[in-house]
């Protein structure tokens, strides 16, 4: 893996906010937890960050691992089973969505940034209906093919997922900037730390249990009001 300017402005792009892949769009259950009062200032909002946070370190980290992986030993069967072991372990039909339509718009974007021949099958068999298209696979793939080791890859992943509830939060939680700067910054001295943890996890290792957020997006799912997709 190369380290130059280049590779870096890259691993910016992608993990950007403004990164167009809908991010804006899905609060990952916080918009019902805000709703219901179990999340309703800066202390219980990185309670709440922390946990979204692990689940997907032990679900959608692992499987954008195994995806870069498997991309670097041009085993393209391993990228459709990091796909399908993705959904297996996704609870409701709202976390679903996020991830298929966060990847599809991923492999559609990396098209027009980068060709790949991999991420072009890829895409395909989404179109076609054969693999759901994940967004963590996507960015197992994307960061593979760019040269982009998988501990920024893991890092990538845990701040996309950390930032997406706390923008979130700015519109349905009674904190500020400074509050969700700070939450993020202590929040990243986890990473390595889960990093570490989940490396060497296979699919068997893969740990889903958080109940009060599927419940959360479960309620959400079938709300009357919504500032985020369901």
């Amino acid at each position: 893996m190369r380290e130059d300017a280049a590779q870096l402005m890259r691993l910016l792009e992608f993990t950007d906010s403004a990164f167009p892949v809908g991010t804006f769009s899905f609060s990952n259950g916080l918009e019902t937890a805000a709703e219901t009062g179990l999340v309703h200032d800066a202390s219980t909002l990185e309670a709440y960050v922390w946990d979204i946070a692990r689940q997907a370190a032990f679900t959608d980290g692992i499987t954008a691992l195994h995806a870069q992986r498997s991309y670097l030993a041009g085993d393209y069967s391993g990228i459709l089973e990091a796909d399908r072991q993705t959904l297996l372990c996704k609870m409701n039909d709202e976390v679903r969505l996020m991830s298929r339509r966060m990847g599809r718009k991923l492999a559609e974007l990396a098209g027009r940034i980068r060709r790949d021949a991999m991420m072009e099958m890829w895409l395909s068999d989404i179109v076609s209906g054969l693999t759901p298209g994940t967004y963590p696979v996507g960015q197992g793939i994307l960061f593979a093919a760019c040269g982009i080791g998988e501990r920024p890859l893991f890092a990538s992943h845990q701040y996309g997922v950390m930032n997406m509830v706390l923008s979130a939060a700015l519109r349905c939680v009674r904190v500020s900037h400074y509050d969700t700067q700070r939450i993020l910054f202590e929040l990243s001295e986890r990473t390595e730390e889960l990093f570490g943890q989940v490396r060497e996890a296979g699919f068997e290792d893969m740990q889903t249990f958080v109940p009060q957020a599927d419940i959360l997006a479960s309620m959400h799912e079938k709300g009357t009001k919504r500032l985020f997709m369901n």
